[in-house]
Protein backbone atom coordinates (compact mmCIF):
# COMPACT_ATOMS: atom_id res chain seq x y z
CA UNK A 1 0.00 0.00 0.00
CA UNK A 2 2.72 2.43 1.04
CA UNK A 3 4.35 1.11 -2.79
CA UNK A 4 1.40 1.96 -4.47
CA UNK A 5 0.91 5.44 -2.59
CA UNK A 6 4.20 6.51 -3.20
CA UNK A 7 4.28 5.23 -6.67
CA UNK A 8 1.41 7.55 -7.41
CA UNK A 9 3.04 10.51 -6.57
CA UNK A 10 5.93 9.12 -9.22
CA UNK A 11 8.10 7.97 -6.99
CA UNK A 12 9.83 4.54 -7.73
CA UNK A 13 10.75 2.31 -5.15
CA UNK A 14 13.79 0.29 -5.59
CA UNK A 15 15.67 -2.02 -3.01
CA UNK A 16 12.85 -1.19 -0.50
CA UNK A 17 13.45 -2.92 3.13
CA UNK A 18 10.94 -4.92 4.38
CA UNK A 19 10.66 -3.46 8.31
CA UNK A 20 10.91 -5.69 10.93
CA UNK A 21 7.92 -7.28 12.51
CA UNK A 22 6.18 -5.59 15.51
CA UNK A 23 7.64 -6.81 18.97
CA UNK A 24 5.61 -7.13 22.16
CA UNK A 25 7.39 -4.99 24.32
CA UNK A 26 6.91 -0.74 24.26
CA UNK A 27 9.27 0.64 26.81
CA UNK A 28 10.93 3.80 24.85
CA UNK A 29 14.51 3.11 25.57
CA UNK A 30 16.93 6.38 25.97
CA UNK A 31 17.44 7.77 22.39
CA UNK A 32 21.03 9.06 21.88
CA UNK A 33 21.32 12.43 22.15
CA UNK A 34 22.49 13.57 18.39
CA UNK A 35 25.87 15.44 18.44
CA UNK A 36 24.69 19.23 18.11
CA UNK A 37 28.09 20.13 16.29
CA UNK A 38 26.27 17.84 12.96
CA UNK A 39 25.54 19.52 9.78
CA UNK A 40 21.96 19.14 9.33
CA UNK A 41 22.73 17.64 6.22
CA UNK A 42 24.14 15.10 7.54
CA UNK A 43 21.34 14.22 10.46
CA UNK A 44 19.21 11.57 10.75
CA UNK A 45 15.72 12.54 10.63
CA UNK A 46 12.03 10.06 10.95
CA UNK A 47 9.21 12.75 9.68
CA UNK A 48 5.99 11.14 11.03
CA UNK A 49 2.06 11.40 11.11
CA UNK A 50 -0.66 10.38 13.00
CA UNK A 51 -4.52 10.49 11.56
CA UNK A 52 -6.89 10.30 14.71
CA UNK A 53 -10.22 9.52 15.84
CA UNK A 54 -10.41 12.99 17.13
CA UNK A 55 -8.84 15.97 17.95
CA UNK A 56 -9.28 15.55 22.44
CA UNK A 57 -6.37 14.14 23.84
CA UNK A 58 -8.21 12.75 26.72
CA UNK A 59 -10.70 10.86 24.57
CA UNK A 60 -9.08 10.40 21.41
CA UNK A 61 -7.16 7.69 19.96
CA UNK A 62 -4.61 7.28 16.83
CA UNK A 63 -5.87 5.34 13.85
CA UNK A 64 -2.97 5.31 11.66
CA UNK A 65 0.65 6.06 11.86
CA UNK A 66 3.25 6.72 8.90
CA UNK A 67 7.12 7.55 9.19
CA UNK A 68 9.85 8.14 6.71
CA UNK A 69 13.41 8.00 7.16
CA UNK A 70 15.82 11.15 6.02
CA UNK A 71 19.27 11.78 6.12
CA UNK A 72 20.24 15.24 5.46
CA UNK A 73 18.13 16.62 2.66
CA UNK A 74 17.57 13.18 1.27
CA UNK A 75 14.28 10.96 1.25
CA UNK A 76 14.87 7.50 1.72
CA UNK A 77 11.80 6.11 0.03
CA UNK A 78 12.60 2.43 0.78
CA UNK A 79 12.29 3.30 4.38
CA UNK A 80 9.13 3.89 5.76
CA UNK A 81 6.57 2.41 8.69
CA UNK A 82 3.05 2.81 7.86
CA UNK A 83 0.25 1.33 10.23
CA UNK A 84 -3.46 1.30 10.62
CA UNK A 85 -4.08 0.88 14.05
CA UNK A 86 -7.56 -0.39 15.78
CA UNK A 87 -8.12 2.63 17.94
CA UNK A 88 -9.73 2.81 21.51
CA UNK A 89 -11.74 5.16 20.68
CA UNK A 90 -14.82 4.38 18.29
CA UNK A 91 -14.45 6.02 14.65
CA UNK A 92 -16.22 8.83 14.24
CA UNK A 93 -18.37 9.93 10.86
CA UNK A 94 -16.55 12.85 10.67
CA UNK A 95 -12.82 11.38 11.29
CA UNK A 96 -13.54 8.49 8.25
CA UNK A 97 -14.49 11.73 6.45
CA UNK A 98 -11.24 13.04 7.13
CA UNK A 99 -8.75 10.08 7.02
CA UNK A 100 -11.04 7.48 5.02
CA UNK A 101 -10.06 4.10 7.00
CA UNK A 102 -13.17 2.96 8.23
CA UNK A 103 -14.50 0.28 11.09
CA UNK A 104 -14.40 -2.37 9.07
CA UNK A 105 -10.90 -1.80 8.10
CA UNK A 106 -9.54 -1.64 11.71
CA UNK A 107 -11.43 -4.89 13.11
CA UNK A 108 -8.49 -7.07 12.75
CA UNK A 109 -5.77 -4.21 12.80
CA UNK A 110 -2.86 -4.15 15.99
CA UNK A 111 -3.92 -2.20 19.07
CA UNK A 112 -1.73 1.13 19.45
CA UNK A 113 0.96 -0.97 21.68
CA UNK A 114 2.11 -3.32 19.12
CA UNK A 115 2.83 -0.44 16.44
CA UNK A 116 3.84 1.85 19.23
CA UNK A 117 6.81 -0.48 19.91
CA UNK A 118 7.67 -1.08 15.99
CA UNK A 119 7.38 2.57 15.66
CA UNK A 120 9.69 3.14 18.94
CA UNK A 121 12.68 0.77 17.22
CA UNK A 122 12.08 2.67 13.52
CA UNK A 123 13.13 5.96 15.25
CA UNK A 124 15.98 5.02 16.62
CA UNK A 125 18.09 8.15 17.99
CA UNK A 126 16.69 10.14 15.01
CA UNK A 127 15.36 13.18 15.15
CA UNK A 128 11.50 13.60 15.25
CA UNK A 129 10.20 15.73 12.08
CA UNK A 130 6.59 16.98 11.58
CA UNK A 131 4.01 19.44 11.10
CA UNK A 132 2.25 20.74 14.56
CA UNK A 133 4.43 17.65 15.32
CA UNK A 134 2.91 18.75 19.02
CA UNK A 135 -0.22 16.71 18.36
CA UNK A 136 1.10 13.91 17.18
CA UNK A 137 3.78 13.75 20.20
CA UNK A 138 0.85 14.53 22.63
CA UNK A 139 -1.13 11.63 21.59
CA UNK A 140 2.18 9.03 20.82
CA UNK A 141 3.49 10.14 24.48
CA UNK A 142 -0.31 9.45 26.10
CA UNK A 143 0.04 5.78 25.08
CA UNK A 144 3.72 5.38 26.18
CA UNK A 145 2.93 6.83 29.50
CA UNK A 146 0.23 4.57 29.77
CA UNK A 147 2.36 1.38 28.89
CA UNK A 148 5.75 2.40 30.42
CA UNK A 149 5.36 5.55 32.14
CA UNK A 150 7.59 7.04 29.91
CA UNK A 151 7.55 10.05 27.11
CA UNK A 152 9.33 9.44 23.56
CA UNK A 153 13.49 10.26 24.04
CA UNK A 154 14.13 11.71 20.73
CA UNK A 155 14.46 15.38 20.06
CA UNK A 156 12.05 16.72 17.75
CA UNK A 157 11.56 19.29 15.40
CA UNK A 158 8.56 21.01 13.91
CA UNK A 159 7.98 22.35 10.22
CA UNK A 160 5.46 24.63 11.64
CA UNK A 161 7.51 26.37 13.80
CA UNK A 162 10.66 26.44 10.93
CA UNK A 163 8.33 27.94 8.71
CA UNK A 164 7.40 30.57 10.36
CA UNK A 165 11.05 31.42 11.83
CA UNK A 166 11.99 31.12 7.71
CA UNK A 167 9.35 33.54 6.86
CA UNK A 168 10.59 35.84 8.89
CA UNK A 169 14.12 36.42 7.50
CA UNK A 170 13.56 35.12 3.77
CA UNK A 171 12.29 38.20 2.33
CA UNK A 172 11.83 38.07 -1.22
CA UNK A 173 10.88 34.50 -0.92
CA UNK A 174 7.17 34.10 -2.52
CA UNK A 175 6.90 30.96 -0.83
CA UNK A 176 7.71 32.22 2.60
CA UNK A 177 5.37 35.37 2.48
CA UNK A 178 3.02 35.59 5.31
CA UNK A 179 -0.67 34.12 4.32
CA UNK A 180 -3.45 36.27 4.73
CA UNK A 181 -5.08 34.12 6.89
CA UNK A 182 -3.78 31.97 9.47
CA UNK A 183 -3.81 29.12 7.47
CA UNK A 184 -0.55 27.03 8.14
CA UNK A 185 -1.62 23.99 7.34
CA UNK A 186 0.29 21.19 5.69
CA UNK A 187 -1.18 20.64 2.31
CA UNK A 188 -1.45 24.49 2.16
CA UNK A 189 2.78 25.26 2.56
CA UNK A 190 2.92 22.06 0.00
CA UNK A 191 1.17 23.91 -2.47
CA UNK A 192 3.88 26.89 -1.99
CA UNK A 193 6.41 24.58 -2.71
CA UNK A 194 4.36 22.73 -5.79
CA UNK A 195 4.43 19.40 -3.69
CA UNK A 196 1.90 17.10 -4.77
CA UNK A 197 -1.45 16.94 -2.58
CA UNK A 198 -4.35 14.79 -2.45
CA UNK A 199 -7.58 15.62 -0.94
CA UNK A 200 -7.89 13.27 1.84
CA UNK A 201 -5.26 12.88 4.76
CA UNK A 202 -2.96 9.89 5.23
CA UNK A 203 -0.58 9.23 7.31
CA UNK A 204 1.92 7.95 5.55
CA UNK A 205 1.46 10.34 2.87
CA UNK A 206 1.36 13.44 4.94
CA UNK A 207 4.31 12.12 6.34
CA UNK A 208 5.88 12.01 2.92
CA UNK A 209 4.51 15.64 2.07
CA UNK A 210 6.24 16.77 5.01
CA UNK A 211 9.61 15.31 4.45
CA UNK A 212 9.27 17.40 1.41
CA UNK A 213 8.76 20.32 2.34
CA UNK A 214 11.52 19.75 5.07
CA UNK A 215 13.53 18.58 2.56
CA UNK A 216 12.64 22.43 1.00
CA UNK A 217 13.36 24.56 4.01
CA UNK A 218 17.21 22.53 4.11
CA UNK A 219 18.86 25.03 1.66
CA UNK A 220 17.12 28.01 3.34
CA UNK A 221 18.13 27.10 6.27
CA UNK A 222 21.69 26.81 5.11
CA UNK A 223 21.40 30.38 3.32
CA UNK A 224 19.95 31.10 6.93
CA UNK A 225 22.92 31.01 8.97
CA UNK A 226 21.37 27.68 10.19
CA UNK A 227 24.75 24.56 10.01
CA UNK A 228 24.30 22.68 12.70
CA UNK A 229 21.77 19.76 14.40
CA UNK A 230 22.15 22.31 17.48
CA UNK A 231 21.53 25.48 15.45
CA UNK A 232 18.26 23.59 13.73
CA UNK A 233 17.07 22.48 17.18
CA UNK A 234 17.15 25.72 18.78
CA UNK A 235 14.30 27.52 15.91
CA UNK A 236 12.27 23.90 15.33
CA UNK A 237 11.02 23.21 18.74
CA UNK A 238 7.83 22.02 18.84
CA UNK A 239 7.35 23.35 21.83
CA UNK A 240 8.78 26.84 21.89
CA UNK A 241 7.10 28.04 18.52
CA UNK A 242 4.41 29.89 20.44
CA UNK A 243 1.71 27.66 18.90
CA UNK A 244 -1.82 26.67 20.81
CA UNK A 245 -0.45 23.34 21.19
CA UNK A 246 2.15 23.98 23.30
CA UNK A 247 1.40 22.67 26.32
CA UNK A 248 0.74 19.02 25.12
CA UNK A 249 4.25 18.10 25.39
CA UNK A 250 4.92 19.95 28.89
CA UNK A 251 6.85 17.39 31.30
CA UNK A 252 8.37 15.51 28.35
CA UNK A 253 12.18 15.51 27.41
CA UNK A 254 11.89 17.06 24.52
Amino acid sequence: MVRSMLESFGVTLRGAKREAAPAPACVPSPAPAPDERTPIRDAGYVVIDTELTGLNEKKDSIVSLGAIRMRGGVIEFGHTLYRIVNPAAALTAESVVIHQITPSEVQEKPDIDMVLAEFLRFCGGDIVVGHCVSIDLGFINRELRRISGSCLKNRALDTYVIFEWLGQRASGERAFEKPSTKDYQLHELARRFDIPVSRAHNAMMDAFITAQVFQRFIPVLLESGVHTVGELLSIGNPFKGGDAYRAVGQGCNL
